[in-house]
């Protein structure tokens, strides 16, 4: 049986689940013995995280863009905000490359207090720095999509602002 950790009142109502139910699910997480936290991340849930919170991160864009009245401060705004592309591809070729480095040891940012030694950091760097930089590349792109689509507005209409 794994061992497990959080609050009491989790680990009880584990416990309980499994007197009810013998097939329940595992309420809280499992360690190794090293302490880290199981199962290790994967590429595909961290990518699809960063996209996610990219996509959240579209919402505020267009909201703030459209509050902006004039159409070339709004032109200029988007364009500004589209260099976080640049930014975003940087963070995932770097979070990619401390992936590669850190193997299969990939841990996540809540199992800092297990590394040992200063080279074992980039165990976690690299899935934040990958879930950064998706982020801003996916909100970079929205951005410059947007650009082009402020852009090509017509005037007197409500996106040419």
């Amino acid at each position: 049986m794994p061992k497990l950790i959080g609050p009491p009142r989790i680990k009880a109502a584990w416990g309980m689940s499994r007197l009810l139910d013998p097939g329940a699910r595992v309420l809280a997480m499992a360690l190794d013995r090293e302490g880290v936290r199981l199962p290790r991340l994967r590429s595909a849930h961290v990518a699809r995280r960063g996209v996610v919170f990219g996509l959240l991160g579209v919402v505020p864009l267009v909201v703030v863009t459209l509050s902006i009245s004039g159409h070339s401060d709004r032109e200029q705004f988007l364009a500004v905000f589209s260099l976080l592309g640049f930014l975003g591809a940087l963070f995932l070729m770097v979070g990619a490359g401390f992936w590669w480095l850190s193997k299969e040891d990939i841990r996540r940012l809540r199992d800092w207090g297990t590394i040992t030694t200063q080279a074992a950091s980039v165990t976690v760097i690299g899935p934040v720095f990958v879930r950064s930089g998706l982020c801003l590349l996916v909100t970079g792109a929205a951005a410059f999509g947007l650009y082009h689509l402020v852009d090509a507005a017509s005037y007197g209409s409500w996106l040419y602002g």
